[in-house]
């Protein structure tokens, strides 16, 4: 998302540039976009955090880029999901919170959403798992299938909240375990192995939509069992149920990548891991960023954000630049060759991947209104960051936060009253945002 003044612009030569896919001797590149559930930025071995095992995922970016400055576009689930979908801020689609169960809300299929997008350019779409963009289920109003989906499988079909890993899956009823003690992350990652092979002689986006690790956590008891035993283990700090769910998603990543490999479409996939929030402080430390999912400090909206792909930029590369959700939107696009009818809030970043000098400074802005406190303690505020400064207003009571997150990555240090031209430059640029928004 752009600074106001420049994202029209911007946003006109992105689209301007996406005139043909990125294609291999075989044709154009299959997506992979593997989204975890409330992971947070630091649990990652490649992240380095050393008590959860990530071997695959630390191999993956080995293979590709690691972003350390990736952005959701919201501390909560459903409007990140919008934004990716969309390419468009959460509040230009309304969904500026996670939906309920009786939410009416949902996103609109009148958006030209990411998979309507790639079936243009002749791409096969699947989702496997959480959608969380229609609040009242029954209705089907926001059903992915109506987003162009060709294919979904194991998606929500009530509400998800409380988290359901082991059959019978309460908010999938329809859905029949393969085995008695299937593991639900296990079953999206076989899923996606049998989407890949059924769909390798045409181009293919895979939506792989964890509904891991969000509480109530639940890892495979042989998993918790292993963690549990080792050294430094707690409740909140390397939880074994927290690392025992993430190395199962890691354990798809493995499996994925197995199957490209064997199937000869390694060089011609691109693979992207994110997630799209930060992590819930009730059962982990995001440390050493502060607060986490349902806040706009760090630790709520920082988040993984690991590319791999042929041409897309030198193995082992780490950028330390703000990329944000709607950016992946923009990127699937132009690798496919295409084009969004509208005006984009996100940017391609492909060429960011293969060299850091492509990067041009940018505004980020958030915008999270509440009628009360979350429930995990966030507050209705909004954000920008601009360079190594982040500001945060709070809607509830007006108090302004300022921090340089240069040199406080924790945030600990509001400088809003040693640096009032800087709190009151990029307090304006944040108000005169939001008047662009919607009402």
């Amino acid at each position: 998302m752009m600074s106001v003044s420049r994202r029209d612009f911007l946003c006109t030569i992105g689209a301007s540039s996406l005139s043909a896919p990125l294609q291999t001797s075989h044709g154009p590149l299959n997506i992979v976009f593997i989204l975890a559930d409330d992971l947070g930025w630091a649990e990652l071995g490649c992240y380095g955090n050393s008590f959860n095992e990530t071997p695959n995922l630390d191999l993956l970016a080995s293979r590709g880029v690691r972003f350390t400055d990736a952005y959701a576009a919201a501390p909560v689930c459903s409007p990140t999901r919008a934004a990716i979908m969309t390419g468009l801020h959460p509040p230009r689609v309304g969904i500026t919170d996670y939906l309920r169960a009786d939410d009416p809300r949902y996103l609109s299929p009148n958006y030209f959403s990411l998979p309507k997008a790639l079936k243009t350019a002749g791409y096969h779409c699947g989702l496997i798992g959480k959608w969380h963009l229609m609040g009242d289920y029954a209705l089907r109003k926001g059903d992915p299938k109506l987003h162009g989906f060709d294919e979904v499988i194991c998606s929500e079909s009530s509400y998800i909240g409380p988290g359901c890993y082991f059959p019978p899956y309460q908010h999938m009823k329809e859905v029949q375990p393969r085995r008695p003690d299937e593991y639900l992350t296990d079953r999206l990652n076989e899923e996606a192995v049998e989407f890949i092979e059924r769909n390798r002689t045409r181009p293919f986006f895979l939506f792989l939509s964890h509904y891991a690790p969000h509480t109530r956590l639940a890892g495979k008891p042989e998993l918790v069992k292993k963690y549990a035993s080792k050294p430094g283990a707690g409740k909140k700090r390397n939880n074994p149920e927290l690392a025992a769910m993430i190395e199962s998603i890691d354990q798809g990543v493995g499996m994925i990548w197995d199957t490209l490999r064997r199937l000869g479409l390694a060089d011609r996939t691109v693979v992207v891991f994110s997630s799209d929030n930060g992590g819930e402080e009730r059962v982990t430390s995001n440390a050493p960023l502060r607060a986490g999912k349902s806040t706009l400090y760090e630790g709520g909206i920082r988040v993984p954000l690991i590319v791999a792909g042929p041409g897309f930029g030198k193995p082992g590369s780490v950028r330390a630049v703000p990329v944000v959700s709607m950016d992946l939107y923009a990127t699937f696009l132009a690798i496919a060759g295409t084009r969004a009818p509208q005006k984009l809030d996100g940017i391609p970043i492909q060429e960011l991947l293969k060299d850091p000098r492509k990067y041009q400074e940018r505004t980020l802005f958030w915008h999270y209104p509440l009628e009360k406190p979350h429930f995990l303690g966030g507050r209705s505020s909004g954000a920008v960051r601009q360079g190594n400064f982040k500001l945060i207003e709070f809607y509830d009571d007006g108090t302004i936060e300022l921090y340089n997150l240069k040199e406080d990555l924790g945030e600990t240090t509001n400088l809003s009253g040693k640096l009032p031209a800087q709190r009151d430059r990029l307090l304006g640029l944040l108000r005169d945002w939001r008047k662009s928004l919607p009402r």
